[in-house]
């Protein structure tokens, strides 16, 4: 099946779940280990070039998923999730998208501010919009930095409260986003 019904999530929501979780995790690594990479390095310039390709094309699957849940049906909330946890669930999948757009343009901006284009492999180069403001690329790699913890911090939490929810509360929460 291929979209969600009002019992379980489809194969398209599925995917675009797993394959964020993996990017994210992996855009994480690939930064906090490209971070203390020297000039002399031969993965210098391209570590920085895959980061940057890679977060361009998470930034547009994010906003395919977006428009997918939009025009989706969303499964009904368990009958054993009170209030408070469907609303939790609901606040930490919008700081989530939240956090994912300010991680992208905060990335988009550090780049760009020498009106230098992002080249996206060898696909197509997205624009600069210039400097927008003063020290736009050091503001902009700070709320990177910690936009990047906040959201393995929140990623976290997130496959936590999902495992509770399967080896403590022995709800099928966990197994409607893999099975």
């Amino acid at each position: 099946m291929l979209k969600n019904t009002k019992l379980q999530f489809g194969l398209i929501t599925k995917s675009f779940h797993w394959l964020s979780a993996i990017t994210i995790f992996g855009l994480f690594a690939l930064g906090y280990w490209m971070v203390d990479l020297d000039y002399y390095s031969q993965w210098y310039q391209t570590a920085p070039h895959w980061h940057e390709s890679i977060g361009i094309l998470l930034l547009i699957v994010t906003i395919t998923r977006l428009v997918w849940r939009t025009f989706n049906i969303k499964p009904t909330a368990l009958e054993t999730h009170s209030i408070m946890v469907q609303r939790s669930s609901t606040i930490a999948h919008i700081i989530l998208y939240f956090m994912l757009f300010l991680m992208m343009f905060s990335g988009y901006l550090i780049p760009t501010a020498d009106d230098r284009v992002i080249a996206v492999f060898t696909w197509f180069d997205l624009p600069s919009l210039g400097e927008l403001f003063t020290n736009q690329e050091d503001v902009a790699g700070v709320i990177h930095k910690y936009g990047a913890y906040s959201i393995i911090t929140i990623s976290i939490l997130h496959a936590l409260a999902a495992l509770k929810h399967h080896f403590i509360d022995k709800d099928a929460t966990l197994m409607r986003m893999i099975k």
